[in-house]
């Protein structure tokens, strides 16, 4: 009998990450794979990615949609609230065996907190990660406690999960599967990419994400600014941006950077989504990656180019020796922009270890969501640490 497996995606950032997953499984004879679309992905404003799904040659089982006016607390709990109720009505359709999720985002809440109540076990990956600057950390560690099978992407955050109460066994440290696809992409030619996406790509380039950090005091927009004032004390490197996710204060962020595009056409570029392997792609042709993103501490290193990570959004991740922190004020970006653009960083860069590495990330992922025994898993006792 197969085993129906429900991916539950809301981003272009966790389907670039579970794309491969979702094509293993879909070609496996014992899976039933069931794909429900939410969020981002059904944004035409955010790229409408929900098409990336199908270029990968799946189907869309279910589409729950959800508001987009995620800008303001009020919205965003909203747009939870909506999500919650589509969920329910495709578990209620589907009756997944097994829901695989990934990550801390708001709609992953919505969608682990409708599954518990359905009683459908939950594998969830990078659980145990730690990001002190949003509230993404707070719903990483609940989404833990709701879920079943906890793939984490190192040893230290392998421990995390159990000190939560996770039973060892069904904990298991995969590796990043973002690194892994690293490992196993076709990477579009510079030429091509350049053509691909309308702008060129000179050596002297970066590769920026800006989300807002939803813990901090300092303003997003206040970030940003500084940001894009420190990019003008390097004027001759060529900035290109993807959209920040639709987090509360996105659309200021997004609203800046259109505006600094405009009036830079020569110097700055932005686009909603680049997609995983344009994204990957263009990680091959820039200088360094500047932003907030957990891609630049968890993936970029594995690209051997340095990471400039702002601000307090990813603080408490572990990182390789390739990624330069800052804080937020202009004085301090433009300073670590020095920092990562050096020759001895671009060169510690090329020799970087990343912890988040290892070889058989698809495979014990797959292994595990298709072998674990669910059979009264969803009764879960809460582990004890021995004193």
């Amino acid at each position: 009998m197969k085993r129906k497996i429900c991916i539950a995606t809301g981003t272009r950032a966790d389907w670039g990450l579970l794309s491969g997953i979702a094509r293993a499984l879909n070609a496996r004879s014992d899976v039933e794979l069931q794909i429900i679309a939410t969020n981002m992905h059904l944004s035409e404003r955010y790229g409408g990615t929900w098409r990336e799904i199908e270029r990968d040659g799946l189907r869309i089982t279910r589409r729950v949609p959800m508001a987009s006016d995620t800008d303001t607390p009020r919205g965003t709990v909203t747009a939870m609230s909506e999500c919650m109720a589509g969920m329910a009505q495709a578990f209620d359709e589907l009756r997944p065996d097994l829901l695989l999720i990934l990550g801390d985002r708001y709609e992953m809440l919505a969608t682990a907190s409708a599954a518990l109540i359905f009683r459908i076990p939950i594998a969830h990956i990078a659980g145990g990660a730690v990001s002190r600057g949003a509230y993404d950390e707070s719903i990483r560690h609940a989404i833990t406690k709701m879920s079943h099978i906890h793939l984490t992407e190192t040893e230290e955050y392998r421990r995390r999960v159990i000190q939560l109460g996770e039973n060892p066994r069904l904990v298991i440290n995969t590796g990043a599967i973002g690194v892994y696809n690293i490992m196993h992409t076709d990477y579009i030619p510079r030429e091509e990419l350049e053509k691909e996406i309308g702008t060129a790509i000179p050596e002297k380039s970066l590769l920026a994400t800006f989300h807002p950090a939803t813990l901090d005091s300092v303003a997003p927009r206040v970030q940003c600014e500084n940001l894009l004032a420190a990019l003008d004390l390097h004027p001759d490197y060529k900035t290109i941006f993807t959209y920040p996710n639709n987090d509360t204060d996105g659309k200021v962020i997004i609203g800046l950077i259109e505006d600094y595009a405009r009036r830079h056409p020569d110097r700055c570029a932005v686009y909603p989504s680049l997609g995983m392997r344009r994204y990957l792609s263009a990680l091959r042709c820039v200088a360094a990656v500047v932003g907030n993103s957990s891609s630049g501490i968890v993936e970029v290193p594995s690209m051997g180019i340095p990471t400039l990570n702002i601000g307090i959004r990813q603080e408490g991740r572990t990182a390789a020796d390739s990624v330069v922190n800052c804080g937020v004020s202009e004085e301090e970006i433009s300073r670590g922009l020095d920092i990562a653009l050096s020759e001895e960083m671009r060169e510690k860069a090329r020799h970087t270890v990343n912890p988040y590495y290892r070889p058989d990330t698809l495979e014990k992922i797959v292994k595990a969501v298709t072998e674990t025994p669910l059979e009264g898993i969803t009764i879960k006792p809460f582990y004890d640490l021995k004193q």
